[in-house]
């Protein structure tokens, strides 16, 4: 496997996470929740009782344009904005997390975030907080202003995550031919996220026939860990996509059931954690 990404004790966590469920043979189970959703200590509870029952926590920045998510996310996003979210509040709580347990922490942002806040300041203080590695899913390929002046976004990017240690994870664009899904593989680490459906997260439907087919082809090419995301709905499908993906990410699912109880958001969360990580116990192993 071709990294980007020295060893260091924060990236260390997402590789221990993925190594103790494949022992467990099963998926890893990864939840994600923007931070600050839907206010600052009913999100930061709802993560703690999501800990007990996930491999890892993806926390996410929210942003006033998440192109890639749908109705449920974007809703949960701009109420996390309307109560004050400051990225202060990713760090404090990424800390807290990392230093109560074993569930491993990885960071969702797009770029524009990052690129406002600064790129290396960012990855050093996730880095400080113990975060294993950061998806950025529009992470520009191109030649583009970045903040620094010089390069691309992705190289700047990279080299902010290399020298603070973390993973630098990558959402595959649709119809990746096989060139560019090596191409991704050669700057990617920790885990390479594959979409379970076309589309905007939080689509209620099938998970795509080729996906099984996707994943060991994105496997095979880029000899990664892949996590599937991106249209889990349900536990069942949890469970179908663990019986060929080394883990699943669920989002728009649990948030969704948060928002139907908002008197009750972090006891709901963690019953919809429950039920998802129940789902991939009973699939057979991922494939190796």
């Amino acid at each position: 496997m071709t990294t980007s990404t020295p060893p260091s004790w924060s990236a260390a966590g997402l590789d221990h996470a993925l190594a103790r469920s494949r022992a467990e043979q099963r998926a890893a189970l990864g939840l994600y929740l923007p931070v600050g959703y839907p206010t600052r200590a009913a999100g930061l509870d709802a993560l703690h009782l999501m800990a007990k029952h996930a491999d890892v926590l993806q926390l996410g920045v929210p942003h006033t344009d998440p192109v890639l998510d749908g109705p449920v996310i974007r809703r949960a996003a701009a109420q996390a904005l309307d109560a004050g979210f400051r990225m202060r509040d990713l760090f404090d709580a990424a800390t807290e997390l990392t230093a109560a347990g074993t569930t491993a922490v990885l960071a969702m942002s797009y770029w524009k975030p990052i690129e406002v806040y600064g790129p290396r300041a960012f990855a050093e203080e996730l880095a400080a907080a113990g975060v294993s590695g950061v998806l950025v899913p529009d992470l520009p390929e191109t030649e583009t202003e970045t903040g620094t002046g010089t390069g691309t976004a992705a190289s700047t990017w990279q080299r902010a995550a290399r020298a603070a240690g973390l993973h630098t994870s990558t959402l595959i664009p649709p119809r990746a031919s096989d060139a560019h899904l090596a191409a991704l593989g050669s700057v990617t680490s920790g885990l390479i996220h594959v979409p379970a459906t076309p589309g905007l997260t939080g689509a209620r439907r099938p998970l795509s026939p080729y996906l099984p087919h996707l994943v060991r082809r994105v496997r095979t090419l880029t000899g990664l860990p892949v996590a599937v995301g991106i249209g889990i709905g349900t536990p069942d499908q949890a469970a179908q996509a663990s019986a060929y993906a080394d883990s699943v990410i669920v989002g728009s699912a649990v948030i969704r059931r948060m928002h139907a109880q908002p008197g009750a958001a972090a006891v709901t969360a963690a019953e919809a954690a429950r039920d998802f990580a129940e789902g991939v116990r009973r699939a057979r192993p991922p494939a190796t």
